[in-house]
């Protein structure tokens, strides 16, 4: 499919999930597609990641069960793509399909509502933490409740916005849902559990590869988007970026926190608390402010409709000239 195509589905598609998210409606009488990417993948990892098999066996069934949401995940969205630009009007019924795979709208939302919930009281941000962050909120004060949304926004906007939008910018639809089906994929069976350590291990590995650009063009978005916010910094956050990035324990969550931190003249990530464990990470920021509060988590998220805009704003431009 020419460029120009993919690039105009993969604009509207955002447009679309910006202005008006996924349908209520949808979500209670159908479910949501990352919903039934989920219950394939918790199927294949019920029937085929057995308890009595060797870690090699798990590793090989791990395998062959992210071939398998490739295939599901790369047809069904070709045929649906197929299938939809044969209806008149098909061009934006796909777009709408398109923006299912985006998270603009409930990212923003799930972090804002962390900053109102510490407006409140600590136990009701540690609450709404809690909601997006896998991290134990019992452990967090107001500054590492602050710290922890304000990771995972910048890590969401890879992960949840900039990475589908690249991948379907490249395979239209099909490309859009073999990425939203691998970034399920490692969610789910991805961590390290005793159950998942040789089972997940493709599923991981092969996120972290198609994850590789997007972050990196995550941050280099939220260094753009600096240039456009008050008090914000590009120069910071493009420096920061570069020397605190490889610091991060993922190889990919550190750039566009990085970015992000400096811009805004914080420290983000660092030692954190899972499942009772302390892990030990880089700081991100080094040498900025780690007592972060509600405010900084507003700031974040203005830096973040920021980027989004830049994003949208560089899809537009490259349509437009691609049309002419």
């Amino acid at each position: 499919m020419a460029l120009e195509i993919t690039l105009g589905l993969t604009l509207v598609a955002l447009l679309f999930e910006a202005a008006f998210g996924y349908p209520s409606i949808l979500l209670e009488r159908i479910g949501h597609p990352v919903m039934w990417i989920g219950r394939l993948i918790g199927l294949l990892d019920t029937h085929v990641n057995r308890d009595t098999d060797t870690p090699l066996e798990r590793k090989c069934a791990g395998v062959a069960t992210l071939a398998i949401i490739l295939a599901v995940s790369l047809t069904a969205g070709a045929v649906a793509q197929k299938l939809l630009f044969l209806l008149p009007m098909g061009f934006f019924y796909a777009a709408f399909v398109g923006s299912t795979l985006f998270a603009q709208r409930s990212l923003h939302a799930h972090v804002a509502r962390v900053a109102d919930g510490l407006d409140g009281s600590l136990e009701a941000g540690r609450r709404a933490v809690s909601q997006i962050v896998g991290r134990d909120p019992d452990k967090l004060d107001e500054a590492g409740v602050a710290r922890a949304a304000i990771e995972s926004l910048a890590e969401n906007f890879s992960d949840g916005i900039v990475a589908p939008a690249l991948w379907m910018a490249v395979g239209g639809l099909a490309g859009g849902a073999a990425y939203k089906a691998v970034n399920t994929a490692d969610s789910m069976i991805g961590h390290k559990d005793a159950r998942h350590t040789d089972f997940g291990w493709a599923s991981a590995r092969f996120d972290d590869l198609v994850n590789l650009p997007a972050s990196r063009l995550a941050g280099a978005l939220l260094v753009a988007a600096a240039v456009f916010v008050p008090g914000a910094s590009a120069r910071k956050a493009w420096a920061a970026m570069l020397r605190d990035a490889g610091k991060h324990r993922s190889p990919n969550a550190g750039w566009p926190e990085a970015a992000l931190a400096g811009a805004l003249g914080i420290a983000i990530a660092g030692p954190r608390y899972y499942g009772g464990k302390l892990s030990t990470d880089g700081v991100m920021g080094e040498g900025g402010r780690r007592d972060c509060t509600a405010a900084d988590i507003r700031r974040a998220l203005q830096l973040y409709r920021a980027a989004d805009g830049v994003m949208v704003g560089v899809l537009a431009i490259a349509v437009l000239v691609l049309a002419v």
